[in-house]
């Protein structure tokens, strides 16, 4: 069996050529389709559109996550000289300095002028912005591919959890069955003893014509007959059992087909002529909720 969960988890770190280091962190539960929600730092809004194809091409369904953490070493600045507010500055303080017949300012004075200081701004090297992003799509596809991984695995659970749900639907489907097969001679019987009792504990079928009690109980057992419940109840474990060693995404599948499993116990339950097949079909519906609950985890 090779589905998988919509729940899972994966984590995936590197450097980028700056020195930065960086962690793609993906979390994914149930949905109804596939939500992917990236979370990126400033300035890389731009890898979204890629990060998306990516995603889609291996995911399917389910509410995704994909959060991403830069993180730099904090670098004291580089401070250089600004040559044309120098030049203006030395001369001016030399001018000053001469009128004054004072001694030349010192350097750090000059320096410490408003604006003839300034941080020097790393150059980008061509090709690095590239090389930067394609770090980062790398990781991105390496934490997915876990992602799919973590579902996969989780998948392998629930399909083990899923088979046993349909052997206990199937062994109460043919409890059901032989039940059932009792109802037409309990309903003849329980009929009799009504009209007994109706005709002061006379015999009913001295009284009765046979024809007419008959058909009563006929009728009777046209009203509670399950048979064609039973049958599509088996039919659905079969279509369920073959979703589950097909090789695709059954998530959607096999909840429509919980719902039909639903109508059957229900049209059962609302059949039933007796409190052994009532009991077993309320069992049954028991365990289809189980399986139900179980069946919106799939992929």
């Amino acid at each position: 069996m090779s589905i998988a969960s919509m729940t899972g988890f994966a984590r995936e770190g590197g450097t980028l050529p700056d020195g930065a280091s960086f962690v793609w962190e993906m979390r994914s539960v149930n949905g109804r389709g596939l939500d992917l929600r990236l979370r990126l730092p400033n300035g890389l809004d731009g890898l979204e559109s890629a990060l998306r194809e990516s995603a889609t091409k291996r995911l399917r369904r389910g509410n995704v996550s994909a959060t991403l953490t830069v993180k730099r070493e904090d670098r004291a600045p580089r401070l250089t000289p600004d040559p044309a507010a120098l030049d203006q500055a030395i001369a001016l303080a030399q001018s000053v300095a001469a009128r004054l017949g004072a001694p030349a300012p010192r350097a750090e004075a000059i320096l410490a002028l408003p604006g003839v200081l300034r941080a020097e701004v790393a150059e980008v090297e061509e090709g690095a912005e590239e090389a930067r992003r394609a770090a980062l799509m790398t990781a991105f596809d390496a934490a997915l591919s876990g992602l799919v991984a973590s579902r996969a695995g989780e998948g392998a659970q629930l399909a083990r959890i899923l088979a046993t749900l349909l052997d206990e639907i199937e062994a109460l489907r043919e409890a059901a069955a032989t039940e059932a097969a009792t109802q037409p001679d309990a309903q003849r019987q329980r009929l009799m003893e009504n009209l007994s009792r109706l005709l002061d504990g006379g015999d009913a079928r001295a009284r009765i014509p046979e024809e007419r009690l008959a058909a009563e109980v006929a009728l009777l057992a046209q009203r509670s007959d399950v048979r064609e419940e039973l049958d599509r109840l088996s039919a659905h474990v079969a279509e369920a059992r073959r979703l589950l060693g097909s090789a695709e995404a059954i998530g959607r599948k096999l909840e429509f087909l919980t719902q039909e499993f639903v109508r059957e116990a229900n049209t059962l339950c609302s059949k039933s002529a007796s409190v052994g097949l009532t009991r077993l079909g309320l069992d049954l519906k028991a365990a289809i909720e189980r399986l139900r609950e179980q069946a919106a985890n799939v992929e």
